[in-house]
């Protein structure tokens, strides 16, 4: 029945997400725009923190290079921004693997206070305005757009479709995997480490494989995120907003349909109720709250593989 939910659900969501440009004002498009992106964020957070089991709070760092990568190519050196994405993707994957190198072989709180490290370095560089190049706290502006063919005269539209384009990457990307052997390593991992490598699981290759493809596809989000505000800058990437997507796939579930949710719990819901201001942190922690109160495992947990059906209700013979 979940099966079948899934499958009629992914056509309808883009079947509803097409046509939001024409149902929504300028406001609550941009809402819509982050929302894509904050979910492209959250399934490359899932990867490290819900398929392999790691505990990273620093997944902002990889969005935030992203998106830096991409602004810096196109403000300072004149590069289109479509022509950024090959590099906004490669380099936070590279520095995905030379931290992950490390780090891997931490557990639990050690490897979140040290990718929470990782964090607040990040920022502090971009602050800094290292090599001249990052416009330190007030970030880089005045960056061009992705102009989609048809939507030149209305940039928010074609921001928003090309956010999807994005998502859609993503989708297939986690479609990918979760059928591929690297997929199966990584849920061994998840479950237990120790009996992933007594059979034959390279644990370290993996983990920072996690790493590396995270990186990648947040990365990915960096540039759409740079594309939607024509602009970057440090406290768009904070420790806050790593808990944020941390939060999204605990509350989510670590399954596609879950982050989607838990997109929608952790930031959408609050910005219904923005017109209250400090009333909508306290929705944001109630959603939270009564979300694991209610529901542990998160919105729509994950599920892996299928229990044959001789081990069900006591095997074949009904015993």
């Amino acid at each position: 029945m979940m099966k079948k939910l899934e499958r009629l659900g992914y056509p309808l969501f883009f079947l509803v997400m097409l046509s939001l440009p024409a149902l929504l004002d300028s406001r609550w498009l941009a809402v819509a725009t982050t929302f894509v992106v904050f979910t492209i964020v959250a399934l490359s957070m899932d990867i490290v923190l819900g398929k392999a089991g790691m505990f990273n709070m620093g997944q902002a760092l990889f969005f935030g290079l992203g998106a830096y990568t991409s602004a810096i190519l196109n403000a300072k050196f004149g590069w289109p921004l479509l022509a950024t994405v090959p590099l906004a993707i490669i380099v936070p994957a590279i520095l995905g693997i030379i931290l992950a190198g490390p780090i891997v072989h931490l557990r639990g709180d050690y490897l979140l206070v040290t990718s929470i490290g990782f964090n607040i370095v990040f920022i502090q560089v971009l602050q800094n305005n290292l090599g001249g190049v990052t416009g330190g706290p007030n970030g880089i502006f005045g960056l061009d757009v992705i102009n989609l063919p048809g939507f030149t005269s209305n940039p928010s539209a074609g921001g928003f479709y090309t956010a999807l384009i994005a998502l859609l990457i993503t989708f297939l990307v986690m479609h990918n995997l979760a059928k591929s052997k690297a997929g199966r390593a990584l849920h061994y991992l998840r479950e237990d480490e120790l009996a992933a490598g007594s059979i034959g699981v390279n644990v370290r290759a993996y983990k920072i494989f996690a790493f590396a493809l995270g990186a990648g596809i947040a990365g990915m989000a960096g540039t759409v995120f740079a594309n939607q505000y024509s602009a970057v800058s440090p406290e768009a990437f904070d420790f806050l907003q790593s808990v944020l997507f941390f939060s999204i796939v605990i509350v989510g579930g670590s399954s596609v349909p879950g982050i989607l949710l838990g997109v929608f719990v952790m930031f959408v819901l609050p910005e219904i109720f923005r017109d209250f201001a400090t009333w909508r942190y306290f929705i944001f922690g109630f959603a939270m709250i009564f979300t694991m109160i209610l529901r542990p495992r998160g919105i729509w947990p994950a599920k892996f593989g299928k229990i044959p059906k001789e081990l069900i209700k006591g095997g074949s013979d009904g015993r």
